[in-house]
């Protein structure tokens, strides 16, 4: 249920300040495949943080924060030892008359304080965070999910901790849902890779602390209609909403309408990754995916989305598999969707992370790649984007968690060298940003 968590400003400082998690090194990626419209608030949707202005500080990349580590004394600023007993028997004796009047003096401040904080003006701010994963994966003779049934702690077990945390405290929770969820249906022929996933397995998606998924991509049609139709009903009946894909073409290309602390937030997806195009587009009358090979009918539905929206993200699927190099039709189509009103382009479907480009002011994330979808060794990220402002002001700040995968497993890179070497590798296939030691993405 959307705006259900109530978010911990800190979690992002915190995660990054871990140790221990022991990521495998990255390596270079080899060639292979290793509804709609509706909104949705939900029960505790907005949800304002427990201390705003200092959430919006720490967002910032500050490089400070907690450190799960340190011990309360720590944290209470003591020296962790108990008081004696004899000295608290004689404060006790000594300080019983100046506690009465403490008190009462205490109770009129209290009370001085609370009528103040009455008379305050409500705040007109608001501040939440979206977090965006690339590729999962889980087809039931595909590794990752073998992997995952034998685990005795399920996903928990595929995916760290710290990473687990960051998906479950973000307002809005996105990801790229790469297969399809039934029992039926038959592989597309001649396809090479198909993905079917059984219904049940929906309930991992609730682990992963998910608000609703993409299925614009090329493998949510690998089992034909039958499977896609599955698929909307899985999703539906675990009240998981999607977007880019509908029973009809008008489905497929509504905008995903999400609140989040008083905004409205809308999001809409469309693919190109397909050279032989297997995955159909939705029709009047037939369940599929929206396109964007031609962007007129994408541009159309961004432009909707804008004016019924404060923020539009445009999720593409795009590029070449296994390939750091950007497509032109990429960099082009890109900024048309910027154009039209996107305030950020989410891009996926290399399998490998794809560079970052500011335009206009506004970012485009060419390409999430693997989150957790096949047991190659491959630097990956969790993407998480804080909106704040208030009246007069708008305000964006973007964020890369980085992580490895590797031999079914995703892992928080928790080394400062190993976070590091990530970003600047991000920097090196990006066009025109730089990335703070904390993450933070910002236009050169």
């Amino acid at each position: 249920m959307i705006g259900k968590k109530r978010k911990t400003a800190a979690i992002l400082l915190f995660c990054l300040a871990l140790a221990g998690c022991g990521p495998a090194q990255g390596t270079a990626p080899d060639s292979g495949e290793g509804s709609g419209g509706q909104s949705v608030s939900g029960e505790g949707a907005g949800l304002e943080e427990e201390n705003p202005a200092e959430a919006g500080g720490l967002m910032a990349g500050t490089g400070t924060g907690g450190n799960l580590s340190e011990s309360s004394a720590e944290r209470a600023g003591t020296d962790g030892n108990p008081p004696e007993s004899d000295v608290a028997e004689q404060d006790a004796a000594g300080d019983a008359s100046d506690t009465a009047e403490d008190s009462a003096d205490s109770a009129k401040a209290e009370t001085s304080q609370d009528a103040a904080a009455t008379e305050e003006p409500p705040e007109s701010g608001y501040d939440f965070t979206m977090c965006f994963a690339g590729d999962i994966n889980l087809d039931e003779n595909w590794g990752t999910t073998q992997f995952l049934s034998a685990q005795p702690n399920g996903i928990y077990d595929c995916i760290s901790q710290e990473l687990m945390e960051v998906m479950q405290e973000a307002d809005i929770m996105c990801l790229n849902n790469e297969f399809t969820y039934s029992t039926g249906g038959s592989p597309l022929a001649g396809k090479a890779y198909t993905f079917r996933a059984d219904p049940g397995r929906g309930e991992v998606l609730g682990q992963m602390g998910v608000d609703t998924v993409t299925l614009a991509n090329n493998h949510v049609y690998d089992y034909g209609k039958e499977a896609l139709l599955d698929t909307f009903q899985v999703l539906e009946e675990a009240g998981i909403p999607y977007f880019g894909a509908g029973r009809t073409l008008e489905e497929a290309r509504k905008p995903l309408y999400l609140e989040a602390d008083g905004k409205t937030v809308a999001l809409v997806a469309a693919s190109r990754a397909e050279k032989n195009k297997m995955t159909p587009q939705a029709t009047e009358t037939e369940p599929g995916i929206l396109r964007c090979y031609d962007t007129e009918l994408f541009l159309e539905t961004i432009r909707e989305a804008e004016e019924n929206s404060d923020f539009c993200i445009a999720f593409v699927h795009w590029g070449t598999e296994y390939s750091f190099d950007l497509e032109q039709v990429q960099l082009e189509t890109g900024k048309e969707y910027l154009d039209a009103g996107a305030d950020i382009v989410i891009g996926a479907h290399s399998h490998c992370l794809q560079g970052m480009e500011y335009y206009d002011g506004k970012p485009i994330v060419y390409s999430l790649g693997n989150y957790w979808f096949n047991e190659k060794t491959l630097d990956t990220m969790l993407l998480w984007l804080h909106f704040w402002g208030d009246d007069a002001q708008d305000n964006l700040t973007v964020q890369v968690i980085p992580a490895v995968q590797a031999g079914d497993r995703t892992t928080y890179a928790a080394e400062e060298t190993e976070q590091r070497r990530i970003y600047d590798f991000l920097e090196s296939i990006s066009v025109n940003v730089s990335i703070s030691d904390e993450g933070i993405v910002m236009e050169e």
